[in-house]
């Protein structure tokens, strides 16, 4: 592997620092895109559970806050709800979607990033083949004509750059789009979770 690093040129480290990045951050991906993390499956329900009575104290929105994203998006509603000025549905509706927009943003956090490794890496690949090429065809001298076996070479030794942005640019694709998929189910959970709990708060706000 270092012999062909070696081989590749100096248009093979942006690769590396692409591939790098790129396991960094589908690293950090697949940990924050957790259901844990972003919508646990029973917090609905006992948000549901409480606010069925009445609403909730300061500390407990607080920690409801910092218990995931649907946790943040819930609890704005619930603080919206407690505030004297908040009577009617408009201003609750405005509440959730001002925290789901924040939340669609943290859950959309380096995917534009992976997304332009995964176009560009093909890109940088070709440029390293491009330049390896022209040094290739650059070093052969007239007078002593082309050796092909050396020929066949370079040109192999080029190739790799192609083939290392090709192996970065695919499952880095592949992530991309299981993670848009992933954020896009999320967020249909948000909403759908929002609705069901506005229904309780319009009672206490009312």
């Amino acid at each position: 592997m270092i012999s062909m690093i070696q081989a590749a040129g100096w248009p093979i480290w942006p690769l590396i620092l692409c591939s790098i990045a790129a396991l960094a951050l589908v690293i950090e991906r697949l940990s924050s895109l957790r259901p844990s993390r972003v919508a646990p499956a029973t917090l609905l329900d006992e948000v549901l559970s409480i606010t069925r009575q009445s609403l909730p104290g300061d500390e407990v929105i607080r920690k409801l806050a910092d218990n995931s994203v649907l946790g943040s998006v819930l609890a704005a509603g619930i603080r919206a709800a407690s505030q004297d000025h908040v009577r009617d549905e408009a201003q609750l509706r405005q509440s959730f979607e001002s925290a789901g927009r924040a939340a669609v943003h943290r859950l959309e956090r380096y995917l534009n990033a992976l997304g332009t490794i995964a176009s560009a890496a093909p890109l940088l690949g070709l440029l390293g083949t491009v330049v390896g090429m022209i040094e290739i065809f650059g070093a052969q001298s007239p007078a002593s004509g082309a050796n092909p076996e050396q020929l066949a070479h370079g040109i192999s030794v080029a190739l790799y750059n192609t083939a290392f942005g090709l192996i970065i640019a695919i499952p880095s694709l592949m992530f991309y789009r299981y993670f848009r998929g992933r954020v896009d189910e999320f967020v249909l959970q948000l909403e759908v979770a929002a609705e069901r709990l506005l229904p309780n708060l319009l009672r206490h706000a009312a």
